[in-house]
């Protein structure tokens, strides 16, 4: 269990904290939703524009190479680190400050839109990663609280084409992040910024950009999740489904014992891998039951 879950979280986890996605969080700091929408207004109207903008001084453009400099890219990298996590009171709808996130799998996404969320604010909209990185379109982004009031002047983050179809229930949410958590999309809960949660995304790597600076760079632009995945290899039948699915490498099969090998260094505990798997071979624990992860986020 990581400190930040100390200090915010519920049952140890801080997604799991219904405060986290209220109004009261913001009024502890001073600001008020008229506040937000301002801010979430502003920041997305300017989205892509995220990407290119100077860390440190640096253009982000070309990242992969700066980051090779050896000082330079531990001042990138600690600059990245410092803006992501800030809990400062004055928000820059210019920078992604405060925009942090974990891993989450399934069972506990479905507890943040049955427990946590305001049902009656819950929209679906279209993945600007996604759209950024290959020009598709896809509504697998489920926001919910203030954003839902600003969503209506962003016209290009609506789905299409029944853009009433953007509201959505609870059940129907918790339907369709199934679906995707099914298809292989990682679960993800954000700050948006910090300390109001509004952001429960399906993730696909590469395009991801939370994803991309962890793990092209090592910059902690997102935690690993609460869990981890164990192996039982009596059940194992050495299908290699669940290699495919895993997005971070932490799956490989191994072709002298004929079964899968799991890292927990690298795995993310999203259990996406167990949707794959219909042997009953996988499962997740907390991570804090792993000695050789316990701690690593």
């Amino acid at each position: 269990m990581c400190d930040h879950c100390l200090q915010h979280g519920s049952a140890g986890k801080w997604y799991l904290n219904a405060k986290n996605y209220t109004a009261e969080v913001l009024e502890e700091m001073g600001k008020d939703e008229a506040f937000l929408k301002e801010f979430l207004l502003e920041q997305y109207k300017t989205f892509e524009a995220m990407q290119v903008r100077q860390v440190a001084g640096f253009s982000a453009v070309g990242l992969g190479y700066k980051m090779q400099i050896p000082l330079v890219g531990r001042l990138i990298k600690t600059f990245a680190e410092r803006m992501l996590h800030t809990k400062k009171t004055t928000f820059n709808p210019f920078k992604a400050e405060g925009h942090i996130g974990q891993v989450v799998p399934l069972d506990d996404a479905i507890a943040i839109l049955d427990r946590c969320v305001d049902e009656n604010t819950i929209i679906m909209k279209y993945c600007m990663c996604r759209f950024m990185s290959r020009a598709e379109k896809e509504a697998c982004c489920i926001n919910f609280g203030v954003m839902s009031d600003v969503i209506d002047k962003l016209p290009r983050f609506i789905p299409e084409p029944d853009e009433s179809q953007f509201r959505i229930s609870k059940e129907e949410a918790i339907r369709k992040f199934t679906e995707f958590n099914k298809k292989g999309y990682v679960g993800t809960i954000w700050y948006g910024a910090y300390p109001l949660i509004n952001n429960l995304c399906a993730c696909k790597s590469p395009e991801c950009a939370g994803f991309r600076p962890r793990l092209d760079f090592g910059i902690k632009s997102i935690y690993k999740g609460e869990y981890v995945v164990v192996h039982n290899e009596n059940n194992c039948q050495g299908c290699k489904q669940c290699v495919l699915k895993c997005q971070f490498g932490a799956i490989s099969f191994n072709e002298n014992l004929k079964q899968t090998e799991i890292d927990p260094h690298l795995c993310y505990g999203c259990g996406v891998c167990m949707h794959a798997c219909k042997f009953d071979a996988l499962k997740i624990i907390p991570r804090n039951e792993m000695e050789a992860v316990r701690g690593r986020y």
